[in-house]
């Protein structure tokens, strides 16, 4: 991020919190120490103080110089408790092995390389003419983390572990707050009413694989598309933002918006696709060039974000991410978790291609 100026950065024992006046939303965080017991001390000693600066910068954070968790992985767990009562365990939720780190259930490994072989989205057309697309959709995959769970994840955190060269591998970030609240006010009324029905992306209901003419998937009970609100109240800040996820991880075959005709050219399809280029205009969006030991901490609840093209042949991009939930909201309050087998089945059964 860029320096703001002065009177956008406060000091706090041992602790700098810099706004990021440019992009509108987020800050950094940076310790004086870099001694990791050091920093997790100050973490548990203003854990109140931390969540403050994160909710009243729209909940996207980086914390600098974290490289030492890459030795002790259970750290960024220790972290992940500070902002929600309950680190996920993914061999529970709806994640296939490959992606699961060797040793801490809580952390999830996003990378090129063996295993897990998550690759990167293709190169846009445009970056030949060394301009970085934002919008979608020139920028695909705009999404927030496993929507189609209820009650779905509140926060993520994400940490460098290895890094393609610079100008590779971002990680984008759009406000979704801002973006509604920019809307025609009779447009944002209409919306309000509405479900958008999200779906993993490896179960045939895609707009791609629609379109295509692919078969579905047969799903059990707890692997079925969910349907959450368009418009989200926030639970910590009662601030309203559109909740919507790129084609992906939509479901078009009884959606992707319910009450509107269904299919990827139906007036779902359209809306939706209307509200992504809408709110990953370039005045919503922020660009996260990453550095060794950075770790991102980013709101589900409120914003969207995807990760840009690097060069998966030349070098390789591992991330670590771990998810928090417990405070999804109204909406949500007494549910139960819908991705949680009732009936004694494996959680991942029949979704080998995942």
């Amino acid at each position: 991020m860029n320096s703001p100026d002065t009177d956008e950065t406060r000091f706090h024992d041992g602790m700098r919190f810099t706004r990021n006046r440019e992009a509108g939303f987020g800050g950094v965080l940076e310790f004086e120490s870099g001694d990791l017991d050091e920093i997790l001390q100050v973490f548990r000693r203003h854990a109140d103080t931390i969540l403050s600066f994160f909710y009243a910068v729209r909940g996207l954070l980086v914390v600098k110089r974290l490289q030492a968790i890459c030795d002790e992985p259970q750290a960024l767990v220790e972290l992940s408790r500070i902002f929600g009562p309950e680190v996920e365990d993914y061999h529970q939720t709806l994640t296939s092995a490959r992606f699961f780190h060797e040793s801490v259930k809580e952390i999830l490994i996003l990378t090129n390389a063996e295993p897990c072989n998550h690759l990167p989205p293709p190169k846009p057309a445009i970056l030949e003419a060394k301009v970085m697309p934002m919008q979608f959709p020139e920028q695909i995959n705009w999404h927030t983390d496993q929507s189609y769970r209820r009650p779905p994840p509140d926060i993520t955190l994400l940490l460098a572990v290895e890094l393609p060269p610079r100008n590779q591998g971002q990680t984008l970030f759009a406000d979704c707050t801002a973006a509604l609240a920019t809307l025609d006010p009779a447009r944002k009324l209409a919306l309000e009413d509405l479900r958008g029905i999200h779906a993993p992306s490896w179960i045939g209901r895609s707009r791609e694989a629609v379109a295509k003419g692919e078969q579905p998937l047969d799903l059990l009970p707890h692997q079925l598309p969910q349907r959450q609100p368009l418009v989200r109240r926030h639970p910590v800040t009662a601030e309203e933002s559109l909740y919507i996820c790129e084609e992906k991880q939509m479901d078009y075959v009884d959606g992707p918006i319910t009450g509107l005709a269904t299919g990827p050219d139906g007036e779902g399809a359209r809306l939706l696709r209307e509200l992504l280029r809408h709110a990953t205009r370039k005045e919503f969006v922020y660009v996260h060039e990453w550095e060794p030991g950075d770790l991102l901490i980013g709101d589900n609840r409120n914003l969207l974000h995807c990760a840009t093209w690097y060069d998966a042949e030349q070098c390789t991009r591992l991330m670590w991410r771990t998810t928090v939930m417990g405070n999804p909201g109204d909406e949500y309050a007494g549910e139960a978790k819908t991705w949680i087998p009732r009936d004694g089945s494996e959680v991942m059964a029949g979704m080998d291609n995942a």
